[in-house]
């Protein structure tokens, strides 16, 4: 009982270090658009400009996913860890001095390397780490991403008004990631030695690779537009900053839920497509009110896009991995779908922020977002099990 004891209690601290890891692959991002209003009366940032400070870092993790894993095995995952971290609180903390449109945005481009190399090595450490338990560790580990954006949303704009500062609000941050890097640094020598398995699927010339991809960086667009643009949408319409980052906090707690409860409700059929077709239909509903009636039921609203959401990105990749059973193939083709799926919604924000730019209304992008679910539902219908086999058969 001792020995159990004794294995069991540093795999528990393990996957602590790993939830203060993932709290911080959010708040660079999060704690931007609750603050935009009071940032644009201070610097000269465009609503394009201001989208790159979404673009850049999601892009960067697209990247990361073909490139991520090779730089581990250089300079070993303990180290890329570590490294990745110190990145993250020195440019967040950066942010106490910034002037200018171009170093927020410099920061915003090195938060989002260190965000990079940790998304793309994090998920084989868990699985080598945790074997017995994968699903329940990953979901803590997605759960906690999501979390550490309703934790920035939400205590952003307090920051602001408590310090008088929006640079404050933006570089309080670093805490927490000087925090697990600590944290990380003292659970050192209970970190497995990941060896990544080569992966030789040709999935680049595969169409159902493409076509997963596809709708995993459409649906994913969906969330790097509301996190950029629903609290600035909010307080144009009269909200307090505060007020704005509380709702998108909230937005990203029933992402939190539908995160956890939507897969378990998944398992009970290989068929996910009424599943995800439900998932869409509550984010055109989200996007629907948000057109029509942002002030009134104005909880509803991001309650639906978050509830769609939060279950729509895990689904994406569990539909993936049903494509294929040799879990290293498996894993290939969801780092391909990550990979390609992140460079399409990194794109997004930037022609939302356009389209602000030019109609002088988010309606437009919201508008947007609405036709691509729809396209999207279309899509689902190709997602029929009985017929997975056959799209990777001779892939290797």
């Amino acid at each position: 009982m001792d020995n159990v004891r004794a294995t069991a209690r540093p795999a528990v601290w393990l996957m602590f270090a790993i939830i203060l890891v993932a709290l911080n692959l959010r708040p660079s991002m999060a704690a931007v658009g609750p603050l935009l209003s009071a940032i644009r009366n201070d610097i000269a940032l465009s609503f394009s400009l201001a989208a790159l400070l979404t673009m850049l870092p999601v892009m960067a993790m697209g990247l990361a996913m073909f490139v991520g894993l090779g730089i581990s095995q250089r300079l070993g995952e303990q180290r890329t860890v570590l490294l990745s971290l110190l990145i993250i609180a020195l440019a967040t903390l950066s942010r106490l001095f910034i002037d200018t449109a171009f170093q927020l945005i410099v920061s915003a481009v090195l938060a989002g390397i260190g965000i990079a190399l940790i998304q793309a090595l994090m998920p084989v450490l868990i699985k080598s780490r945790f074997t017995n338990n994968v699903s329940l560790c990953m979901g803590l580990y997605v759960t906690s991403i999501m979390g550490g954006a309703a934790i920035a949303a939400s205590l952003a704009p307090l920051v602001m008004v408590q310090t008088g500062s929006w640079r404050s609000g933006l570089a309080i941050w670093a805490i927490l990631a000087l925090l697990a890097l600590v944290f990380w640094w003292s659970q050192r020598r209970h970190l497995p030695s990941v060896v990544s398995a080569k992966r030789e699927d040709r999935f680049f010339s595969n169409p159902r690779a493409w076509l997963l991809a596809i709708f995993f960086g459409l649906g994913t667009a969906s969330y790097t537009c509301v996190l950029a643009w629903l609290a600035p949408y909010y307080v144009e319409k009269g909200w307090s900053e505060q007020n704005a980052g509380l709702l998108l906090g909230f937005l990203t707690a029933m992402e939190v839920i539908s995160g956890l409860v939507v897969p378990a409700i998944a398992n009970r059929s290989q068929d996910r497509r009424v599943i995800l077709m439900a998932l869409l239909t509550l984010i055109i509903g989200g996007f629907c009110g948000l057109i029509l009636s942002p002030q009134q039921f104005s909880l509803l609203w991001p309650c639906l896009l978050g509830l769609g959401i939060g279950g729509l990105f895990p689904m994406s990749l569990i539909v993936s991995l049903d494509h294929l059973d040799n879990p290293q193939r498996a894993g290939g083709l969801v780092a391909f779908v990550q990979g390609i799926g992140y460079l399409i919604a990194g794109l997004s924000p930037l022609l939302a922020g356009m389209i602000r730019d030019r109609l002088g209304s988010f309606e437009g992008a919201w508008w947007s977002l609405m036709a691509v679910m729809g396209l999207m539902l279309l899509m689902v219908w190709r997602f029929d099990p009985r017929h997975y086999v056959r799209h990777f058969r001779g892939s290797s």
